[in-house]
């Protein structure tokens, strides 16, 4: 038996990670089961750990703590088979980066001459007269006196040379905005938008570049260039800029053997006289091939020291991947538009031979409006954004002959760019490339139905589109990285694309910006000023429990306990919070011995996009069930973390709480066990979270499923419970209704997008109504939830704490359905296929794990690995 697929703290072959204790991972290959493994731990040539012939079946392992930089890191591991034989080593690598200490560089900022910033451009000239109109609007209501313009940049340029011997080299570098670097004129890495989203002001992380192939024996030039990014673009739907400091800045260090041979400091020249004219990640980039080739302008530069704390490369990077050709139309009122045929998150590159002056301007939407035109009035605000909304706008000022322009420092959510040009398109070649974090697709559901497999492509191009570098709402106007989307999601996320890195970065952000008092901010990065209401808001239950569904969801996924420790104090954090909220419940609220576990007061955003009630009226609703829920499923989840942490009295408290919670949840919100209520989501919540007994859990269901069909077989769940729908009426016993659930082609349902052409699933349910008018963003991965339901109860994989089930649901309505499931022990295959009344079942079951089936006739029986049909 062999150990395959290594990684290290889930990650293949990190390049500058931090140091600290390791969670070594693998899957099996070439044997039935293991039986035993052994691991040797190397730094730099030394071995420091032998953990000896363990016997274990487990597929994973702690690994003490390495410490230092710049580890030049090893470890290989070798299996025992079900005969006691073991194979050959595998084994994987990993090096650490710098340590806060190790830095000898100083922050540089080049922008230190005053420049002459015309505002003809693209972004100015769009941004400009909206901020004037509404600051003189803002001052005539009497609200402050108008702010003046404060004018789009363009990037920034510096430059070192220095002199090294050839030898083994390494580049770290970070930046307040974003960077891309050149050694000797050669790109650096393929990250892009690096080094990525934080919350600038509180830390940073460094990338780490091995740069020995790019280094001259002798003279050498490093050249930067500099952007706006997440740091000082507009953000959010406010379109706040600024957010995380209004200077720029490179921090980087170059080695060479170990010894520092360049870094950054006052030595620098810098210049704005570059190519990239403008930049910002909402409104989009400006570039002016006229001044490419060598740079002119420079000047010196300002350093200063910062105690920012800058970590290292702990997630994966940010990369180009799927690429589409556009396909030029003309729309009805006479427009150019470029069709590229899926929504994405990304830029578009452009190719095309004009002259000197010519102006090639793409604006950037996701759909056509309800006359075949272009619009990105789905997308904005307008009134609220303090530049008049979200341009997504690129314009190549060209030179003469061929232009060749790519984005650097922007990305846009989009499928069509409008085109105004005056230069010749005849032979222009327009690209439009997917830019996301570097996961791979790991879930497959195929079906004899399309519109279903479409949804599924859908799901993971929403996925795409929103986790670039953490999961964010939509690519358009917020690319928010809300709490509760993630919260519902992260089990389906899990399943579709190996995002735990993306994950676990971003729960770093949430625990930096929870409120002192627990409260979690609903958006972290935050991407906006926080308002008057921002306080209010961060108590909503549903959304701050993310800071336990998450973590919880990613340690039952892969067995690792460092999750759980990294984020055990934030859940604690929120979960007294709201408990909190129930202990400031009076009698006269709510009576009986349970008062001080009823969640009345405070503010939350309710369910959320429930079809027939208004955010505003399930945000007021005085007798919200929501938060009294959560305090009984989020407290039995953290009696199962704080178990696992070895933590015993502290999870028999909240043990002893969640049942309270539920005590209180019954006698506040039904009758002796019986839910009243006109609204799907009460029963599917108080049966998911088993806030009843099993017998009136069966009632509640049977309510459930007769609502459903009296609705006509639509949902009115909203954002908190439609992820747990289906699968609810499927587990007591009404498949078929969550099967016409499924398969409902009429909004509120998940066919009615893919009916009116859908690539990305929706915001709300009729993201395009009949008449084909587009609303809300096109482009939000949180209703995608829907293929857990495809993958966990149509074809029933769920793989947790290292054990398999597969209990499939099987239908006629779609002839035949088949998932397979790259799980962290390997691929799972799970299918079925009628043929007349007969159900014909696959199964692939990988080395070393076991599936407990269970049939829909009863039959059960234990499935070992290989591949098998029943």
């Amino acid at each position: 038996m062999r150990a395959i697929n290594l990684k290290t703290n889930h990650l293949t072959a990190p390049l500058g990670m931090d140091a600290g204790p390791l969670f070594l991972s693998w899957q099996c290959v070439d044997g039935v089961r293991q039986t035993a493994y052994e691991i040797e731990l190397t730094a730099n040539g030394e071995t420091v750990w032998h953990s000896g012939k363990v016997q274990s079946a487990a597929m994973h392992a702690d690994a003490p703590t390495v410490g230092g930089s710049r580890v030049r890191g090893c470890w290989r591991v070798r299996l025992w088979d079900e005969n006691d034989t073991p194979g050959a080593w595998s084994a994987a690598h990993f090096e650490t980066g710098l340590a806060q200490s190790d830095w000898q560089g100083e922050w540089v900022d080049p922008e230190t001459e005053e420049i002459d910033i015309p505002g003809d451009d693209a972004i100015n000239a769009f941004a400009r007269p909206n901020w004037e109109r509404k600051q003189a609007e803002k001052e005539a209501a009497g609200k402050g006196a108008a702010e003046p313009y404060k004018p789009h940049r363009p990037a920034s340029y510096l430059r070192k040379t220095f002199t090294a011997a050839k030898g083994e080299a390494r580049l770290y570098i970070t930046a307040k905005g974003l960077y891309a670097v050149w050694l000797n004129g050669v790109c650096v890495g393929n990250m892009v938008l690096a080094p990525g989203s934080f919350t600038g002001n509180k830390h940073l992380a460094a990338q780490t570049y091995d740069v020995t192939q790019y280094l001259y024996d002798g003279k050498n030039e490093l050249l930067v260039a500099l952007g706006d990014g997440w740091h000082r673009s507009t953000g959010g739907v406010d379109g706040d800029r600024d957010l995380f400091g209004d200077t720029l800045g490179v921090l980087f260090q170059l080695e060479v053997d170990g010894q520092a041979v360049c870094v950054s400091d006052g030595s620098m020249q810098a210049t704005q006289c570059g190519a990239i004219r403008q930049n910002d990640m909402q409104q989009g980039e400006v570039y002016d091939a006229r001044f490419e080739g060598s740079l002119t302008g420079w000047h010196g530069v300002r350093t200063y020291r910062d105690d920012l704390p800058i970590t290292g490369m702990n997630t994966v990077p940010i990369l180009e991947h799927e690429a589409f050709p556009g396909k030029l139309l003309q729309t009805p009122n006479g427009e150019t538009v470029l069709d590229f045929g899926q929504n994405i998150a990304g830029y578009v590159e452009m190719v095309l031979t004009a002259h000197a002056g010519q102006k090639v301007k793409l604006t950037c939407g996701e759909a056509l409006d309800e006359n075949g035109n272009f619009t990105q009035e789905n997308f904005q605000d307008r009134n609220r954004h303090k530049e008049g909304g979200t341009a997504q706008m690129l314009e190549l000022v060209c030179k003469e002959g061929k232009n060749h322009f790519k984005p650097h420092f922007t990305i846009m959510g989009f499928r069509y760019a409008k085109v105004e040009t005056d230069a010749d398109l005849t032979d222009a070649v327009f690209t439009a490339h997917a830019v996301y974090s570097d996961m791979a697709v790991t879930g497959k559901f195929t079906c004899g139905n399309d519109a279903v497999n479409q949804l599924v492509k859908n799901s993971i191009w929403s996925q795409k589109g929103n986790f670039c570098d953490i999961p964010t709402d939509c690519p358009t106007r917020e690319r928010a990285g809300w709490t509760g989307d993630m919260g519902v999601f992260i089990e389906t996320g899990l399943t579709l694309m190996d995002c735990y890195p993306v994950a676990e970065k971003w729960l770093a952000e949430c625990r930096l910006n929870q409120y002192p008092d627990g409260r979690m901010a609903n958006i972290a990065p935050p991407n906006a000023r926080p308002g008057y209401m921002t306080p209010m808001l961060c108590m909503s239950a549903g959304w701050g429990d993310a800071a336990i569904l998450v973590p919880y969801a990613l340690y039952k996924r892969t067995g690792d306990r460092k999750i759980l420790a990294d984020n055990y104090e934030m859940m604690q954090r929120w979960y007294g919070f709201l408990l909190g909220r129930a202990q400031q419940t009076t009698d006269e609220q709510q009576g009986g011995d349970y008062a001080k576990f009823t969640v009345l007061n405070g503010m939350d955003y309710g369910e959320w996009c429930e079809p027939g009630i208004t955010p505003m009226q399930a945000m007021m609703n005085p007798r919200k069930s929501v938060g009294t829920a959560y305090l009984a499923y989020s407290g039995r989840l953290l009696a199962e973390v704080a178990d696992a942490l070895g933590k015993a009295d502290e999870a028999a408290n909240y043990r002893d709480t969640a049942a309270n919670a539920v005590k209180a949840y019954r006698a506040a919100f039904t009758e002796n066990g019986v839910i009243k209520s006109d609204r799907q989501c009460e029963y599917v919540r108080a049966i998911a979270f088993a806030l009843l007994g099993e017998d009136e859990s069966k009632a509640a269901a049977a309510t459930l499923n007769q609502m459903v069909i009296e609705n006509g077989c639509h949902l009115n769940t909203g954002f908190l419970s439609t992820p747990f729908l289906c699968d609810v009426l499927a587990k007591y016993g009404y498949a078929d209704t969550a099967y016409k659930l499924l398969l409902q082609p009429d909004a509120p349902g998940w066919l009615y997008e893919v009916g009116k052409g859908a690539t990305t699933v929706w915001e709300t349910w009729t993201g395009i109504d009949e008449n084909g008018k587009p609303h809300e963003s096109l482009n939000h991965y949180s209703y995608g939830a829907i293929c857990g339901w495809l993958f966990g109860g149509v074809c029933a994989i769920r793989y947790t704490d290292g054990a398999l089930t597969i209990a499939p649901t099987p239908d006629k309505s779609l002839d035949w359905a088949k998932a397979t499931y790259d799980s962290p022990a390997g691929r799972i295959v799970s299918g079925w296929r009628y043929d007349g009344d007969v159900v014909t079942y696959e199964f692939e079951i990988p080395a070393n794990l076991t599936a407990d089936v269970t049939l829909p006739d009863g039959r059960k029986f234990t499935l070992a690995p290989g591949k098998h049909t029943v």
